[in-house]
């Protein structure tokens, strides 16, 4: 013989048991795309020549640019190839800045990300900042 509301009793409970578990699954996945996607893993400056800043897209019309740094490097023997710092822009105005003095000198304050968005741009780093700008005349 049962008790009286043994069956509603254990409903609530298995109720609640899914309940906690769905809210910690939320926390989980909550966490991980914050940790992927919005903590900014590192940032710095680069400097270097403005070789161009464009805006493009399909969906996501969002700026990118690319950054000659001074040096030299060699992935293989005998070859010599120039830094180059690819990276996007969210700010209108900065990506405005940036191609009116394409070709200038410049030192970039960046943030660095673990993974792209699509309305955030291509690259892993974005660009937030000016630090320092010399005309390519000098």
């Amino acid at each position: 013989m049962a008790f009286p509301g043994y069956h509603l009793q254990r409903k609530s409970s298995f109720k609640k048991i899914i309940t906690i578990i769905v809210l910690i699954l939320i926390l989980i996945i909550g966490f991980w795309f914050w940790w992927s996607y919005l903590y900014v893993f590192g940032e710095g400056v680069k400097s270097g020549q403005l070789n161009y800043i464009v805006k493009k897209g399909n969906l996501f019309k969002t700026y990118e640019g690319k950054l000659i740094q001074s040096g030299i490097r060699s992935q293989q023997p005998g070859s010599i190839q120039s830094y180059e710092f690819e990276f996007s822009v969210e700010n209108d105005s900065l990506a405005n800045v940036l191609m009116s003095n394409s070709g200038a000198y410049y030192d970039l304050h960046y943030k660095e990300y673990k993974n792209t968005l699509p309305w955030r741009g291509f690259s892993r780093y974005i660009v937030d900042s000016i630090v320092h700008m010399q005309s390519a005349t000098h």
